[in-house]
């Protein structure tokens, strides 16, 4: 009687393929990335009103208040406060979206969260995309609230917040990616927790301050952060006669930022929820 194995004998690979195929064949389907898109998006945002008052309040209040200091430095209606009310607009979405979020996948990360969506039939991108989806949801109150305050505080046109509407998920896209990926990359939450805040203080320093007054090292380095170019694109809208095309330029920039840092965050949810 022979003791090797029959699926690794000549000719003896068929039953195991015929059992495994059977085992298959009694699974269900895996999840689509769309209906699970949506289940986790709903799930995140529920989490997420639980403290969204607190939240919003300090995000919202933060920028009010680099808005009110610099009113005293900054003239009605130029270029300068064009920078200043469109930084400060997207600073509540990096404060959440970039901020939050490498905190809530560092403690997922840390405390085996992880491990129960990876028992769920669900692909890896949906968990990214949903929990980045949901927080960059969040941000819209806040930021369409500071928009019209430094509207109003520096005398410029209400006409075209419409423009929001793109600004607001494209940046949060690119900067939910790269929060995304902080908090599944660094080894500690208190890493994540520091990465996050550390790319909200750039995100604020380089996209409220204008930059005619940064020295050229300085302005490399904002070129280089996503959410600079969803400030441009909406302190381009404050004029009298916007140029559109450099508008949909540095949207389009976000948009390839963003599917760029959601698909590292990706990968670093499978890398991390293997281990």
């Amino acid at each position: 009687m022979s003791v090797v194995p029959a699926e690794v004998r000549p000719g003896g690979g068929a039953p195991a393929a015929s059992g495994a195929a059977a085992d298959a064949a009694g699974l269900g389907p895996r999840a689509r990335l769309w209906p699970s898109l949506a289940a986790v998006y709903r799930a995140q945002l529920s989490r997420a009103r639980v403290a969204r008052i607190p939240l919003l309040c300090v995000a919202v209040f933060q920028s009010v208040g680099i808005m009110i200091m610099m009113r005293g430095v900054v003239d009605d209606g130029g270029s300068d406060a064009r920078s200043v009310v469109a930084g400060s607009s997207v600073v509540v979405v990096a404060y959440v979206a970039l901020n939050l979020l490498a905190q809530y996948f560092g403690q997922l990360r840390a405390g085996g969260g992880l491990d129960h969506y990876a028992t769920l039939p669900v692909p890896p991108a949906a968990v990214v995309l949903g929990a980045a989806g949901a927080y960059a949801s969040f941000t819209v109150p806040g930021t369409v609230v500071t928009a019209v305050f430094g509207c109003l505080l520096f005398g410029l046109p209400l006409g075209n917040l419409w423009v929001l509407v793109a600004v607001i998920p494209l940046a949060g896209a690119a900067l939910s990616g790269l929060g995304a990926a902080c908090g599944l990359l660094a080894p500690r939450p208190e890493l994540a927790t520091l990465l996050g805040q550390l790319g909200m203080s750039a995100a604020l320093l380089l996209g409220v301050l204008p930059a005619d007054r940064m020295p050229e090292v300085i302005r490399l380095a904002r070129d280089l952060l996503p959410s600079t170019y969803g400030v441009e694109a909406y302190a381009r809208t404050f004029g009298a006669h916007p140029d559109w095309t450099f508008v949909a330029g540095d949207l389009a920039v976000c948009a390839g930022v963003g599917v760029v840092s959601l698909a590292v965050a990706t990968w670093a949810y499978r890398r991390a929820a293997v281990r």
